[in-house]
């Protein structure tokens, strides 16, 4: 998993990498959360949901959310986002 979800892309890409390193299906998970395959994906994209649909798939998958403070960005962090989004621009 990544070490700071800053953006809600982060944490999408952080749940489908878990879900696939733990090899549970998007169906079962959906299931389980009483969501839709869909919403699933929604999540792992990046993209808008309901905070209850979030938390009922991270049950689902046996997790949980821990807030601290933010700080500054790393370097890294700052080069990752950015080139995401210069991907995106190009397509």
């Amino acid at each position: 998993m990544l070490d700071k979800l800053r953006i809600p892309e982060d944490l999408g890409k952080a749940i489908a990498s878990y879900r696939e390193k733990n090899k549970l299906s998007a169906v079962a998970v959906a299931n389980k959360a009483g969501r839709s395959r869909t919403v699933l994906h929604k999540l792992e994209r990046g993209e808008d949901v309901t905070v209850s649909s979030l938390f009922d798939i991270l049950r689902a998958m046996g997790l949980c959310l821990t807030l601290e403070r933010a700080g500054m960005p790393t370097l890294e962090e700052m080069q990752r986002r950015f080139a995401d989004e210069d991907d995106d621009n190009a397509a």
